[in-house]
């Protein structure tokens, strides 16, 4: 078969929130391919070809799929014509642990079918996965599943499900507009300060000229504001498809406007704008009026009236109330062709299936939908290639700058284009499966061959045995290499089976067309595009890798190809060691042979970027095999496997030698340990229990005890000294207030920005290649969990921010801003160094140049201190947790003079030991204000119906967590519940809630940062009150106190224990 054209070829997602109905929705539109049977359709769920997948009911991979459909359609002279589309469709996950695979999906889509459940409507996925699809200018397409809920499960009336589906549509529209209004509101700050510095210019470059009028410039005035309505869905514009993917069926308003233009005597375009909305029938005109002209009249929206109305009378005669005298009248006013056994099927739902399915088919009104709102690839990438290459363009799109970007704009898939592909994610697949591994049928003359061997062959025995009777010699007793081969002609099964797994790039071809034995360029992500391809930073960016494979992915199956061509989606071989996550495969256009790297490469290479990813994966857990000595290499070649194969986990080896594995949640983890079990280590493993981070901090309280170093020291003053007391120092520890907090939290990328300008002597780390990111060491709280926000300020505005904040904090913090040493921990975290002591400015992160000209042995004690500070925040003093909120001030420093000359001997020594010493005086400050944990967070959404609400409360309230809102969904009586969850109370939550509910609520758990837990770990009764309630042996559980334990004992580190609790409690036992 031909390959299809650019133009006749659609790449489409499903995306939406778990449970809504992805995967169901695909089998529709596989069983309209032949690929499965109807019958089957809903129930096998083609696209989950994981064993895993099966029993949850859940997709946790990313799968493609390519559909071929036939469309007729209307050509210049009414007449009608058959067109071939090519419908490339990936089916992702709706849970938030594997919302990477959404991530590195939409990265090679052009449009997505958004699924949105009738009754739950608008979760938090849901929300998560338009975000995605806006930010990468996909085209959506809204999708509202499950509409038979509303009959058979609600039982609303007609008009009831109007107003709810009106109201749906609402909500998913308020979620596009706040996306929209974000992006103005950025779109209009930028417009002004754009224009301030272009006025500023101008009257810059004015100033000498007499009468010069700098407000003369031929700029806007206003705002140019953009238009919003391409972006919300209407049913009228044909992007809102009201689905049952379970039964089958599907439409938009103009199947219903087709079936009753000529019927009402209303042209079909018309009628195709008025059958959504507020627009009845005059019974007596016959005319179509709004609701002004109703004039106290009761009646039905032509919506209801024509459409609702119909769908119910069917789900009545069939589901609700089975009537087989109207179920044949129905079919013989649509004019359908049902068989008589169908008629007489006591299986509701088949005969169900049966009548919509030709009725309202939903395969053909997926496909109409998606051939009329989703672009092809030839003007989908006219908006998107140029946002992939410039990030920050904010533009629709930009003119090609050369011959390069003219071929991706185009999606141009001549012979002679530039092949520029782009490798999402690398996915393992088990080598036997590759169809060039598995056996292929046999033919009619192969068969006859095979016949005659076997006959040749017997003769042979024959003859053979008839010498050995004649000279009594065994002739088959031989030591050549014909007798180590087996009989049946097949390799030792050892030596065959080298590479249980073989790595696939998941990709999409954007330009030129990419053959099979092809030589690629894989262009890496950290390559810069900015600099020649022979650069010293780019050269070990860009690989050179062969074409082994071309295949078409069809869900479980892949079918071998020998080319593609631009605009589709395959998966490739021969990327396996060149390639770790994502990569953009370059090559000169009409080269089939080998290609070298040279400067003329700049013509044809260039780097498509990395896929950010939504979720921050927050569950470590520690590894190893049970036989250490034998399946070790194992586990570290099943990691590398795992960590190359999953876009989401991360796997590295702590100091300690453990190798330890990130997720993203509890499901994912568990996938992750079946995995490594059953495909890429094969040995049994051993895993720790579940390591989540915490964060350490200390607040002011009203009852502090005294400080330590008496009642008249600043509290939080500690003084230390280094060995031999060669350096004395104070250092007062405060907790920073919250608004300061939180602003260096969320401006973590800007203060990065900054340690890069500001530390120039601090070496840079090497970056690392693709080879060297497979196993790497990674120090435990390294930026775990930490949610990304997006900064609040630019770099070059960041240190007046900050100087408003600490001005409003009040006298204690005025100043601190130009003092400000240095940040903590890892030099961009929310702690601060501050250079207190009398006197200039010595040591300012702002001003560097004001950076002392003193002794070099001053400044390497000053560096010590430094140092000693980064270890403290990074490891706090109840349990060796990351510190945030708290500023430490350097009061006083003195170097002690020796003979009258300054320390010259033992420098190192001293400046080594000065280290610990800061380290403990930071700690032990701490200490001295009310110490605290931060327990990291789960935002809980649960959606559940009245009569297990109860439950659900107690659940989360047994587990620590609270609620925080609540609201009933109307004209349901389902509730939507939102809780906050501790990480560390989490696992094993969702199946406590399923079980205690009788799986009627589900929890979605969503990272959402970290959160006080106002408990002082070291808290014991000390008041009247206190003694009076608890007693001196306060036996309610210090929670915090515990949880800070289980980590102290993780780390080995010392945990104060009592062997025996209460010594005077005895019991008599009976004899």
């Amino acid at each position: 078969m031909a390959l299809p054209e650019a133009e006749d070829v659609r790449v489409i997602q499903t995306i939406g929130h778990v449970d809504h109905g992805k995967t169901t929705f695909v089998d529709s539109l596989l069983a309209a391919n032949n690929i499965i049977s109807t019958r089957m359709a809903g129930k096998i769920r083609y696209m989950d070809s994981r064993e895993d997948e099966q029993q949850r009911g859940i997709t946790m991979e990313s799968s493609a799929v390519s559909l071929h459909f036939k469309v007729m359609e209307k050509t210049a002279d009414g007449g009608v014509r058959p067109r071939n589309y090519v419908v490339n469709l990936i089916d992702t996950p709706g849970h938030v642990d594997f919302s990477s695979e959404v991530s590195t999906a939409s990265r090679l889509c052009d449009g997505a079918l958004v699924l949105v459940d009738v009754v739950e409507g608008v979760c938090t996925q849901t929300i998560a996965v338009l975000r995605q699809a806006w930010l990468d200018r996909l085209r959506p397409i809204l999708v509202i599943n499950k509409f038979d809920r509303l009959i058979t499960e609600l039982k609303l009336a007609p008009i009831e499900a109007y107003h709810h589906l009106s109201q749906l549509i609402e909500q998913v529209n308020a979620v596009m507009g706040s996306f929209f209004a974000g992006d103005r509101m950025e779109d209009d700050l930028r417009w002004r300060e754009e224009r301030e510095r272009r006025l500023a210019e101008r009257k810059e470059q004015t100033a000498d000229e007499a009468g010069a009028d700098a407000g003369s410039d031929t700029l806007p005035d206003h705002f140019e504001e953009k238009d919003d309505e391409d972006i919300y869905f209407a049913p009228d514009r044909g992007n809102v498809i009201f689905a049952s993917a379970l039964d089958g069926w599907g439409f938009r308003v103009g199947k219903f406007a087709q079936l009753f233009a000529t019927r009402l005597g209303i042209k079909e375009a018309n009628l195709r704008k008025v059958l959504w909305g507020d627009f009845y029938l005059d019974p007596k005109t016959k005319r179509v009026i709004s609701y002004k002209h109703l004039r106290g009249r009761n009646l039905k929206p032509l919506f209801v009236q024509f459409v609702l109305d119909n769908i119910w009378a069917v789900y009545d005669s069939i589901v609700m109330n089975p009537n087989l005298d109207k179920v044949a009248k129905i079919v013989t006013t649509l004019d359908l062709k049902i068989a008589p056994r169908d008629l007489k099927s006591k299986d509701t739902r088949h005969l169900l299936s049966a009548v919509f399915s030709q009725w309202l088919s939903l395969s053909t009104c997926t496909i109409q939908a998606v051939v009329e709102v989703i672009p092809p690839p030839s003007s989908a990438q006219r908006s998107r290639i140029p946002k992939m290459l410039y990030p920050d363009l904010h533009e629709e799109s930009v003119e090609p700058k050369n011959q390069l970007e003219a071929n991706l704009w185009q999606c141009d898939a001549g012979e002679n284009a530039c092949v520029v592909a782009y490798v999402s994610k690398m996915f393992a697949v088990p080598t036997k499966e590759l169809p060039e591994k598995k056996p292929k049928a046999i033919t009619a003359e192969e068969m006859r061959r095979r016949g005659k061997e076997a006959r040749e062959a017997r003769e042979a025995r024959e003859t053979t045995a008839r010498a050995e009777d004649a000279t009594g010699v065994d002739l088959n007793n031989t030591t050549s290499d014909e007798a180590a081969i087996p009989q049946d002609g097949r390799a030792d099964p050892v030596e065959e089976v080298t590479v249980a797994e073989t790595l696939l790039g998941f990709a999409r071809l954007y330009s030129g067309t990419i053959h099979i034995n092809s030589s690629i360029h894989c262009v890496l992500p950290k390559y810069n595009n900015a600099l020649p391809p022979t650069h010293q930073k780019n050269i070990r960016y860009v690989l050179t890798a062969e074409v082994r494979g071309l295949y078409t992915m069809m869900g479980r199956e892949l079918v071998p190809v020998e080319m593609v061509k631009a605009g589709n989606v395959f998966a490739i071989s021969g990327l396996e060691g060149k390639v770790w996550r994502n990569a953009t495969l370059c090559a000169p256009g009409g080269t089939l042979g080998a290609i070298s790297l040279t400067d003329d490469s700049a013509g044809h290479l260039l780097n498509l970027g990395g896929v950010s990813r939504q979720s921050p994966p927050i569950v470590r857990v520690a590894l190893e095999s049970y036989d250490l000595s034998a399946d070790m290499p194992k586990v570290v070649r099943g990691l590398r496997l795992l960590s190359q194969s999953d876009p989401c986990v991360e796997t590295f080896q702590q100091q300690t030698g453990e190798h330890v594995i990130l997720t993203a949640g509890e499901l994912h983890l568990e996938r992750c340990l079946k995995d490594l079990r059953e495909r890429f280590a094969k040995v049994e493993i051993q895993a720790s229990k579940p390591i989540v981070p915490f964060r350490e901090t200390a607040i002011r309280v009203s009852d502090l005890p005294p400080p330590k170093a008496g009642p008249t020291v600043p509290r939080g003053t500690v003084t230390g000294s280094s060995s031999h007391g060669l350096v004395k120092f104070k250092i007062r520890t405060i907790p920073l207030p919250e608004e300061i907090i939180d602003f260096l939290q969320a401006n973590v990328s800007v203060l990065k920005k900054l340690r890069q300008e500001a530390e120039p002597r601090v070496p840079q780390r090497r970056e690392r290649t693709h080879s060297e990111s497979e196993m790497s060491y990674r120090p435990e709280g390294v930026d775990e969990g930490d949610v990304e926000r997006r900064p609040t300020v630019r770099a070059d505005e960041f240190w007046d921010a900050l100087a408003n904040l600490f001005a409003k904090a009040g006298p204690e913090w005025k100043g601190t801003c130009e003092r400000i040493w240095s940040f903590g921990p890892l030099r961009f975290g929310p702690n601060i160094l501050v250079d207190r002591r009398q006197g200039p400015v010595v040591n300012s992160l702002r001003d560097r140049t004001a950076r002392s000209s003193n002794s070099r042995t001053l400044r390497d004690f000053e560096d010590s201190v430094q140092t000693g500070f980064q270890i403290a925040t990074f490891q706090g003093p109840l349990c060796a947790e990351p510190v945030v909120g708290m500023a430490f001030d350097i009061e006083e420093m003195e170097v002690m003079e020796v003979d009258g000359h300054g320390v010259d001997t033992g420098t190192s020594q001293a400046s080594g030991s000065l280290i610990p010493a800061v380290k403990d005086a930071c700690r032990s400050g701490m200490l001295d204000w009310s110490p605290r944990l931060m327990l990291a967070q789960y935002t809980c959404d649960i959606q559940a119906s009245t009569d297990v609400l109860g439950k659900v409360y107690a659940t989360v309230a047994r587990r620590r967590g609270r609620i925080v809102a609540e609201e009933m969904k109307e004209g349901t009586s389902f509730f939507t519940i939102r809780a906050l969850l501790p990480v560390v109370e989490s696992f094993g939550f969702a199946e406590d809630i399923r079980t205690r509910t009788s799986g009627a609520a589900s929890p979605q758990l969503i990272f959402s940062g970290y959160e006080l837990y106002d408990q002082d770990p070291f808290w014991v009764p000390t008041t009247e009150e206190e003694l009076e309630d608890l007693g001196e042996k306060a036996d309610r559980e210090n929670i915090a106190r515990v949880y800070m334990n289980r980590v102290r004992e993780r780390k080995g580190m010392f945990v104060e224990k009592k062997i025996v609790q209460f010594a005077e409690k005895q019991r008599t036992l009976k004899r």
